[in-house]
């Protein structure tokens, strides 16, 4: 007797064409202004990773170049990588003015332009978590470490902040059907999925956004976050209010800053993967 399975196939994906259509989200506003903010995920990143004096560094999916500017001031030999020129431009600004020694390089976390084993560490904070084709962008990730070498993420969670705000988003945008969420690099599962055989230590860590209301947040991120930016752009005027407050909703609920300020926790994982030498 011959039992047969049905199996279900996932939709197929037309990766390019969702790369684009990121790119021009994170193209969109001014991320730079948020970016900036985050600065303190890549100097704990870098304490993370253990990062010594003389390593060579790559920094995937880098914007406006956190973890860049983290590696470079402990003397590592930094390369910046983005697929935003405008982003890369925004991280050269800041090296020149601390007169860091960095590299810049636009280049697609899914096909990076360096030889196996190039790098001693690889680094990307909310970064390249947002790569549509997740299991090539690790793999580039691995492929450009040597062994012995590290890998250094920072990762937003699902279930943090800025998960239910992306979660939010896509209740007015849906992103494309069958597209893996962004926050999977966010759970040990995915990340063991996504860096099978690997040794991987994630410690979960909070960003705590300090803004001056939950007011003041919103305005922000609709003006220079690109997935913010980019949803309120699509939605008519009706739909805009409601996202408006089902934001301002998340935002008092996580709110630990009373009402004379905004303190929301962010949580993340700070993750580490060894590879075998």
């Amino acid at each position: 007797m011959t039992t047969t399975t049905d199996t279900v196939q996932a939709p197929s994906l037309d990766y390019a064409a969702i790369k684009q259509r990121q790119q021009a989200v994170w193209s969109s506003g001014d991320y730079a202004i948020i970016g900036t903010t985050l600065q303190i995920m890549g100097e704990s990143l870098c304490e993370a990773v253990n990062l010594r004096a003389g390593s060579k560094v790559l920094d995937v999916a880098a914007g406006n170049g956190n973890a860049t500017l983290a590696a470079a001031r402990r003397f590592a030999r930094v390369t910046s990588t983005d697929y935003v020129p405008a982003l890369l431009e925004r991280g050269r600004v800041r090296a020149a003015a601390e007169r860091l020694q960095v590299e810049f390089r636009q280049a697609d976390a899914e096909a990076l332009p360096f030889d196996d084993d190039s790098f001693d560490v690889a680094l990307s904070t909310v970064g390249v978590m947002f790569a549509p084709h997740q299991e090539r962008a690790a793999a580039e990730m691995t492929r450009v470490v040597r062994p012995g070498g590290c890998i250094g993420l920072a990762n937003w969670t699902p279930d943090g902040f800025v998960g239910q705000v992306l979660k939010t988003v896509g209740q007015y945008v849906p992103p494309p059907a069958g597209l893996r969420p962004s926050v999977r690099w966010g759970t040990e599962q995915g990340l063991h999925e996504l860096f099978p055989g690997q040794q991987i230590t994630a410690t979960p860590r909070d960003f705590m956004f300090r803004y001056e209301s939950p007011r003041h947040w919103l305005e922000l991120f609709r003006a220079c976050y690109g997935p913010v930016h980019r949803a309120f752009a699509a939605l008519d005027p009706d739909r805009q209010q409601a996202l408006e407050r089902d934001l301002l909703a998340l935002l008092e609920r996580h709110n630990r800053g009373g009402s004379a300020t905004l303190l929301v926790p962010g949580a993340y994982l700070e993750v580490v993967i060894r590879r075998p030498s």
